[in-house]
């Protein structure tokens, strides 16, 4: 059975969204946005969240400790053409002391409709050495915060069943 898609009305609730209009530059032969700006768009969505959590780049470069997308999963379910406004939500579906499971949402304005899903798994690493390390105590936090926000949305999200965290 087919998950349930989330509507724009389900995913407003969702902080910090960003927004943008499809402009001529980012479309394919196929006369849609191309799978690679459907990709960054997302990945886009995602950085505004974790951004907002503190990993940004001060703290890159002042702690030396950043987050790499280890797995990611892109479901379409309606195209983009120009001239089309689109927003992106994200959603932190989980964490533990040294990952955090999460999904964007791109929704397209103009036709009030999900165009797609990205589903991410991100791993904290320490950019000298190179290997996973341990979420700090403040950065923590701020992913709890918004998987807290999570869990109080009324709506499940479509996960791929291939990505979860590992307890």
């Amino acid at each position: 059975m087919a998950p349930q898609l989330p509507t724009l009305e389900q995913v407003l609730p969702l902080p910090d969204p960003i927004e943008g209009i499809v402009t001529a530059d980012l479309i394919d032969s196929n006369g849609h946005m191309n799978v690679v700006h459907y990709l960054n768009q997302n990945s886009e969505g995602a950085d505004a969240l974790v951004r907002n959590v503190g990993v940004d780049e001060a703290y890159r470069s002042e702690r030396r400790l950043g987050l790499f997308t280890t797995e990611h999963h892109l479901v379409y379910y309606s195209e983009l053409r120009e001239g089309d406004k689109f927003s992106v939500h994200a959603r932190v579906l989980g964490r533990t002391d040294k990952a955090v499971h999460m999904m964007t949402f791109l929704f397209d304005r103009s036709r009030q409709r999900l165009s797609n899903t990205l589903e991410i798994m991100l791993v904290h690493v320490d950019l000298e050495a190179r290997r996973a390390t341990a979420l700090p105590e403040n950065i923590s936090a701020g992913f709890d915060r918004h998987i807290s926000r999570s869990t109080e949305l009324d709506w499940t999200a479509p996960i791929c069943g291939a990505i979860a965290l590992r307890r």
